[in-house]
């Protein structure tokens, strides 16, 4: 049942992902950068983001001798979404560059591998930020900067975190998020909840002291639907910015890319602001 003239179906259209898929490139260039120099620059984040990831994995287990809750820590868990978006979006975008920037891999993946790529792409501009502002308003204390692993490993893990999405939200042709995308962001946090409580029961520890309900009482259920505000906000300035800096390269024409169509350039925003007529209906 729905309203007359409306037939909702979920596809892959509703999430950001058409037929055919990225026809303008976009998630493989930017306004500033040649896409050779474009993948040179995400495989250097990708370098930086997994040595990071490795050291602090192989600190925690020699100096704890355990490195069993090393995947119970949402900061470690997003910072690895970095690592894996780096990568990946390094390597089309080489791939692109050296097939002449005509077309990249993922344009004939299956669609699955395509939705994959976007979400993660929603994930790793949104989930950095709410880790950098929840960090350094609850969790830093004077431990923060006490050793130079530390002081290293924080702002690696919980400053340039953010840097690193911003240079996405920024600096490239990636088109805005749809709003379909912020159910499955929730379901992430959600299922990350999970993961925090199951880690208390099987290893005995809180990952963040905010989650001890014998602790914070009432303020839990404050904090967790703080965060969850707090994650549209994050969700819908990010959106907000990605669409200001799609419209200013349109104005200025500065799209790098030759092949980059004009009306091309709002793709993503139309999977969100097309709407169904009487006389058609959605595709499955």
């Amino acid at each position: 049942m729905g309203l007359p003239g409306w037939k909702f179906s979920l596809s892959y259209e509703w999430f950001g992902v058409p037929v055919p898929f990225d026809p303008a490139c976009k998630l493989v260039t930017s306004p500033f950068f040649s896409p050779l120099v474009l993948g040179a620059l995400r495989l250097l984040l990708a370098v930086y983001s997994l040595i990071t990831t490795i050291t602090v994995l192989v600190f925690e287990s020699v100096r704890y001798h355990d490195a069993s809750g090393f995947l119970s820590y949402f900061t470690d868990l997003s910072y690895i979404g970095l690592v894996a978006y780096f990568w990946a979006s390094s390597i089309q975008t080489i791939a692109f560059a050296l097939r002449g920037q005509k077309t990249h891999p993922l344009q004939s993946w299956p669609r699955i591998l395509q939705f994959l790529h976007v979400l993660l792409y929603t994930t790793i501009t949104v989930f950095p930020i709410i880790v950098t502002i929840v960090f350094w308003s609850l969790l830093s204390s004077s431990a923060t900067f006490a050793t130079q692993y530390s002081a290293w490993s924080n702002i690696s893990q919980h400053a340039m975190n953010s840097c690193f999405a911003l240079f996405e939200i920024l600096l490239t042709n990636v088109g805005p998020s749809p709003w379909t995308h912020m159910m499955p962001g929730f379901l992430l946090l959600a299922c990350y909840l999970g993961v925090a409580y199951v880690t208390y029961a099987t290893q005995g520890f809180y990952t963040y002291s905010f989650l001890d309900p014998s602790k914070e009482h009432g303020f839990l259920a404050v904090y967790i639907i703080g965060i969850a505000v707090g994650y549209c906000i994050v969700f819908t300035i990010v959106k907000g910015i990605c669409s200001l800096r799609c419209r200013l390269v349109a104005r200025y024409g500065l799209d790098s890319s030759e092949q980059v169509p004009p009306e091309a350039l709002e793709q993503w925003e139309h999977v969100d602001v097309e709407q169904p007529k009487e006389s058609t209906t959605s595709e499955a």
